[in-house]
């Protein structure tokens, strides 16, 4: 026989209550400012896009922005640390913040695990999707024991989409949907800044692009 288990119904939340809620954001600046606002320090990020674009160079460019408000940790799943990991974290002068980024290859229920520590880490890319096998529900289920945390995720792409139903449908629910292609990145989620675009390295976005780069930042 089932145990009878005790429904606690949360108060509804009126306007006010929404209006004078206090959120922590990250105060990004310059070119971080103007492709993604100030987004939470919670929630999903989806980043996806297809080799050679230059998405691994964004998720570097990306982690080094956000070891300025706190830890990281990077669950490399796909890589490890593995030589070209190790020439991404010289390209990138890594080295200025090594005692806040960490590497990890936990599967997700060691990772899990690896949360509910004290003093866990608040901000964890995964990379890729498609390493964890994680169905949607298991999405759901890692997202919402955690919901201080700051969950990334790296996905493959086919085509324009990312690889898969189940990283589809983690898209569809991040935050922020970061679309990487001919070394921009496109902010396609809820934070938008004044451009929506972060230049990854701009001889490669004047050479995949041509006179559409100019196009591009008119709009």
């Amino acid at each position: 026989m089932e145990e009878n288990k005790r429904i606690v119904v949360k108060r509804a939340l009126n306007v006010r209550d929404i209006l004078n809620k206090k959120y922590k954001i990250f105060p990004f600046e310059g070119k971080w400012l103007d492709a993604f606002d100030t987004p939470e320090c919670t929630g999903v990020w989806f980043v996806w896009g297809s080799s050679g674009n230059g998405k691994s160079s964004f998720v570097m460019q990306l982690c080094k922005e956000l070891c300025k408000y706190d830890r990281v940790a990077y669950n490399s799943l796909e890589e490890g640390t593995c030589l070209t990991v190790q020439n991404s974290l010289k390209r990138f002068g890594m080295a200025e913040v090594s005692r806040r980024l960490n590497f990890i290859k936990d599967d997700i229920p060691s990772l899990r695990m690896r949360l509910r520590k004290h003093k866990s880490y608040n901000i964890v890319i995964i990379d890729s999707f498609q390493y964890t096998q994680m169905t949607y529900k298991d999405y759901i289920q890692l997202k919402e024991e955690f919901p201080d945390k700051l969950f990334i995720f790296i996905s493959h792409a086919r085509g324009k989409n990312p690889k898969g139903d189940a990283a589809t449908s983690v898209m569809y629910d991040a935050d922020l949907k970061i679309w990487v292609e001919g070394h921009i990145a496109f902010s396609k989620g809820r934070y938008q800044g004044d451009t929506g675009k972060y230049t990854i390295w701009d001889q490669g976005a004047i050479e995949y692009w041509g006179e559409g780069l100019t196009k591009l930042k008119q709009k």
